[in-house]
């Protein structure tokens, strides 16, 4: 769905692996936001919009769990550093995963 200046508005993204933010002087890249439709990945060197990519990234729930996914880097940013990486093929395990976390997350008010 396109809106009237034909943006396509993003899906509500949640916080993940907040717990990487203390060591991130130490980290190249990793997953910072989630949603329905892709994440956020901060990452000191992003790659060209239109890069096909492999994701794959950890989500904690009550235990850890592992997400695979195809991508797209569909955006940059500068603050911060990184890059929007669209969903281009999920698996249905992986679907299940990236809701539940993002139906947790928003219940306990995205810290």
């Amino acid at each position: 769905m396109r809106t009237f200046d034909g943006h396509i508005p993003r899906a509500a993204r949640v916080k993940i692996n907040e717990e990487f933010a203390p060591v991130e002087a130490f980290i190249n890249e990793y997953v910072c936001d989630l949603s329905s439709t892709g994440v956020f990945v901060k990452s000191k060197d992003p790659l060209p919009v239109g890069t096909r990519v492999n994701l794959k990234f950890s989500v904690i729930l009550e235990e850890l769990h592992v997400v695979e996914a195809a991508g797209e880097v569909v955006r940059h940013s500068t603050q911060p550093l990184g890059m929007g990486v669209a969903f281009r093929a999920v698996s249905p395990d992986a679907q299940k995963i990236i809701g539940r976390a993002i139906k947790e997350r928003r219940a306990v008010g995205n810290r």
